[in-house]
């Protein structure tokens, strides 16, 4: 019987740990051959000694579990280097069919206090990263889609965040970045979609280094038990959004942790007001909007704060 992902190729982004690594390690599991990414350089060890780059021992690892891995140790949000890690994909395995997005930083402080370059460097990492990898795996496919005269394979998921859904107040950076990268995905669903390639984004809640200060506060596993913040409640996910069996799943978003999926469904309008006249006026939008939010709670705003309260069960 033969593998998911069998005779697929996949790049992984930030895949050096946490939870890309545990990514990479699912999707070579499933059978794809897979790109790992990382920033991390070799450096040495405490004897002086060389040592591999993050993303190489994840490749390493994956190789001695008798599967294909190759590293690729680059920054995403830089255009060229994204550039040549959907090269080395295609040139390694011969075209590329999985592009998974994970690599980000955090640089958390209230918008009143952020620096300038606390911003840009999370909107760079985060927002241009995914689009810098989109891009080239988006030129990749539809060549190939042109070349062959219909659809080829492709999967892109993205990684937002809760941050975005419930608004985060110390990371207005980190929650405008994952807000731009759902408007990154269902514009590139639908975009994609005509030449075989499907594009969703998870909002996943792992335990990672990057997120060792967010999560201080919830409780340690006990022993022997599975965190239910570990990131290999979320890899398999990825590895189903990967796999032919969500063909029919484009531009969408999920939460996803701690043995729980759920489908996060599209804004609706809650309310419609229409003028009385040719055109409002500051009168009539005052009669109509304060009456309408006299009676809504002060807090209630277009961020789904109860997205955080999810859980298994």
């Amino acid at each position: 019987m033969s593998l998911p992902l069998e005779g697929l190729s996949a790049i992984v982004t930030g895949a050096g740990r946490g939870l890309g690594r545990a990514e990479a390690l699912e999707l070579a599991r499933l059978g794809a051959s897979v790109v790992v990414n990382d920033y991390g350089q070799p450096g040495r060890d405490g004897s002086g000694e060389a040592s591999a780059a993050p993303a190489q021992e994840v490749a390493a690892e994956i190789v001695a579990a008798g599967g294909a891995a190759v590293a690729h140790l680059g920054d995403v949000s830089d255009f060229a280097a994204a550039r040549a890690l959907v090269d080395l994909a295609v040139g390694t395995y011969g075209k590329l069919d999985i592009l998974v997005n994970n690599a980000g930083i955090l640089r958390d402080r209230m918008v009143f206090s952020m620096s300038e370059s606390e911003w840009d460097s999370v909107i760079r990492v985060h927002l241009k990263g995914h689009f810098n990898t989109t891009h080239f795996a988006s030129v990749h496919w539809r060549e190939r889609s042109k070349a062959t005269g219909g659809p080829v394979y492709g999967r892109i998921v993205n990684t937002s965040s809760e941050a975005f859904l419930a608004g985060s107040a110390g990371q207005p950076n980190y929650a405008a970045a994952k807000g731009g990268i759902v408007g990154l995905t269902t514009s590139t669903a639908l975009a994609m979609a005509k030449y075989g390639v499907t594009a969703n984004a998870i909002c996943p809640r792992a335990r990672t280094r990057m997120t060792e200060d967010v999560f201080a506060g919830f409780a340690e596993p006990a022993a022997g038990e599975l965190d239910a913040l570990a990131p290999e409640h979320v890899s398999p996910l990825v590895g189903y959004l990967a796999s032919p069996a969500a063909g029919r799943i484009n531009g969408q978003l999920m939460v996803v942790h701690g043995g729980m999926v759920a489908i996060v469904d599209r804004p609706r309008v809650a309310a419609k007001f229409d003028t009385a006249k040719e055109a409002f006026s500051y009168e009539e939008l005052d009669g109509l909007l304060s009456g309408h939010f006299a009676t809504r709670p002060p807090n209630e705003t277009f961020a789904a704060a109860e997205v955080l309260g999810l859980k298994r069960g």
